[in-house]
């Protein structure tokens, strides 16, 4: 019998200072119990993982993920055959090939994997990005078209090019040869491509759909693999070794923020154990640029390394992160590196801008609806490369779906992106409004989606999405509750950081666990830059942990926060707190409640 829905709140909190109700995350009893038995488990961490899901046969596989009893047959993927055969043709024809990718780092990292692939093969495949802002997403005919007229005879598409009708049926008129890798919802009809690789085509059994490009992109080396070993292509030379490109498959599957579970947890986990060497030298460039050390795990891929992967698509030049990943040059690594970390730090201000006229607008007189099921906002002169990230600052400060687009007035067009809502499927609402009529393009998935439009058909869509909407997050709000895993002293906490650990790397599918620490008072309250709040929560007993409320100064828990008053409960997410050496843990605090009103 599960249990969490209907249970009791967790230490009563019926509602928290943010206005959620605190539950226990759901767990099978039964299953805890099993799993307690078979792999010798605490309590706490046994229910943790009946928490995720994750079955009395699974469980061994989920806490040590192994390539060797979790990867995939590359033949189940629909296609995944012909592109191989077709990519060793090519090669072994010495025929003139590049790959075209996304600017992200999804993009960055599924095109690095086939240019070490062909290097390691004795040979280069050059890349193409397209400019974000003067082409746009995805191949178009434009861009095949100048492809074929350099002489190129067969394009990979990497992160993209499986809603690229008009691109691909372009290049079978010009004799140009299309290979499509993707991970993005499509349509029923696939574009006509020589082959189209993508677990989420309807037609593809594989049954991995919550793979990355990147993830993707990794089965296809191991489809080329044995394809070429079936030719003798190794015959004189090493076999590509896989294994020391797990570090991108991992990088691609973290910053895309997939669902980290089955293969694709295999893929990240042994992936950050490879990262950690640090043999990429664009990725160690990176790290060694920022100021970063250590091993590698799911905060420094996501947060530190792809912010300025990113950062080149979005308000620099869109090849740099493709370029910075694939290359074997220490110092063109570390010149590239340096572009990436200047232009990071360029779109942080840019974001910041945005966000705050974003949110004027929004709360400017009568405009914000508190029971509108999604925001959607748009301005002159937004940066599209950067309206992604604030869409997804919204969501996190009015929980709900957010889309915010840049409009050009003179070009008569609006782009932008959206960050959805546990339990929206934003991405399907937007494939709906762009068969509808209402968007130029439009797609994603059901976290993060994109769009173009003409700006007289914004109040349109607007009005599309809030009823296509309603329903889904009408459910998610009902179940818009913070899950605790488990109850912590403010002085114990360390050893129920390092018992949780078996769990990681956490992302979507196994989220990181939220623990709640009772009855605390805030100590030494300040204010940081960006509006974040540091403290010291310090129980009864005399237990002290260090906190930090991210980006939280003007928010109910930032208030409450620095009104003092009273103990509290706290509720977030413990982080290793390494600073100086001092070995120690912190609460990266998600919410609060008051015991006397909870």
């Amino acid at each position: 019998m599960a249990d969490g829905g209907g249970a009791r709140p967790f230490l009563g909190v019926s509602r928290s200072v943010s206005g959620r109700g605190w539950r226990p995350r759901a767990a099978d009893e039964r299953l805890v119990r099993e799993h307690q038995a078979r792999l010798a488990l605490d309590e706490p961490l046994a229910r943790a993982l009946a928490s995720r899901g994750v079955g009395a046969d699974a469980a061994a596989d989920f806490l040590r993920p192994t390539l060797k009893a979790l990867f995939p047959d590359p033949s189940s993927f629909r296609d995944m055959d012909r592109a191989a055969e077709l990519l060793a043709d090519a090669l072994a024809g010495g025929r003139r090939a590049v790959v075209f990718a996304d600017y992200d780092v999804d993009g960055a990292c599924s095109a690095a994997l086939l240019v070490r692939w062909w290097r390691a093969m004795g040979a280069e495949l050059p890349i193409y990005v397209p400019d974000r802002m003067t082409e746009g997403y995805g191949p178009s005919p434009a861009a095949f078209r100048r492809l074929r007229d350099a002489g190129f005879e067969v394009v990979v598409t990497v992160d993209c090019g499986a809603a690229a009708y008009d691109a691909i049926a372009a290049a079978e008129e010009i004799g140009l040869e299309v290979v499509v890798i993707d991970h993005h919802l499509m349509r029923e009809d696939a574009p006509r491509a020589r082959a189209l690789v993508n677990p989420n085509r309807p037609d593809c059994g594989s049954g991995q759909g919550v793979l990355a490009a990147a993830g993707v992109t990794f089965v296809l080396l191991a489809a080329l693999n044995r394809e070429a070993r079936r030719r003798g292509l190794f015959a004189g030379r090493p076999e590509p070794d896989l294994r020391r490109l797990l570090d991108l498959a991992a990088l691609g599957a973290i910053c895309d923020v997939t669902q980290l579970v089955g293969f694709n947890r295999a893929l990240a986990a042994q992936g950050l154990k490879v990262m950690s060497g640090w043999e990429n030298p664009g990725l160690k460039a990176l790290m060694e640029t920022a100021g970063a050390q250590g091993p590698a795990g799911v905060f420094a891929a996501g947060f530190i390394l792809g912010p300025r992967i990113n950062a080149g698509g979005r308000i620099g030049r869109s090849d740099l992160g493709a370029r910075l990943l694939s290359t074997d040059d220490p110092l063109e690594a570390r010149a590239l590196a340096e572009q990436l970390h200047a232009l990071n730090a360029e779109r942080r201000q840019v974001e910041a801008e945005i966000l705050d006229q974003a949110v004027a607008a929004i709360e400017a007189g009568s405009n914000f609806d508190p029971r509108a099921p999604v925001i959607v906002v748009a301005q002159e002169g937004w940066h599209p490369g950067v309206v992604g990230i604030v869409a997804s600052r919204l969501r996190e400060r009015y929980r709900r779906p957010a889309v915010v687009i840049g409009l050009d007035r003179a070009a008569d067009v609006g782009k932008g992106s959206g960050r959805s809502q546990p339990g929206v499927n934003l991405g399907r609402a937007v494939q709906a409004a762009f068969e509808a009529g209402l968007l130029l393009a439009g797609g994603g998935h059901a976290m993060a989606a994109g769009v173009t439009l003409r700006p007289a058909t914004i109040p349109e869509f607007r009005a599309f999405l809030e009823e296509r909407l309603a329903r889904e997050m009408g459910e998610a709000a009902t179940d818009d509750a913070l899950e605790l895993d488990a109850l912590v002293g403010a002085g114990g906490a360390a050893r129920s950081l390092e018992a949780f650990q078996a769990l990681a790397p956490f992302g979507p599918g196994n989220p990181e666990p939220v623990f709640a620490v009772a009855d605390v008072r805030p100590e030494q309250v300040r204010s940081m830059s960006g509006g974040h709040l540091r403290c010291e929560l310090v129980d009864s007993g005399g237990g002290r942990i260090r906190a930090i409320a991210w980006r939280a100064q003007e928010t109910p828990v930032g208030r409450r926060l620095m009104a003092g008053g009273g103990a509290l409960h706290a509720a977030g997410r413990l982080k290793p707190d390494d600073w100086k050496g001092r070995g120690a843990v912190e609460l990266e605090i998600e919410d609060l409640a008051d015991p006397r009103m909870a």
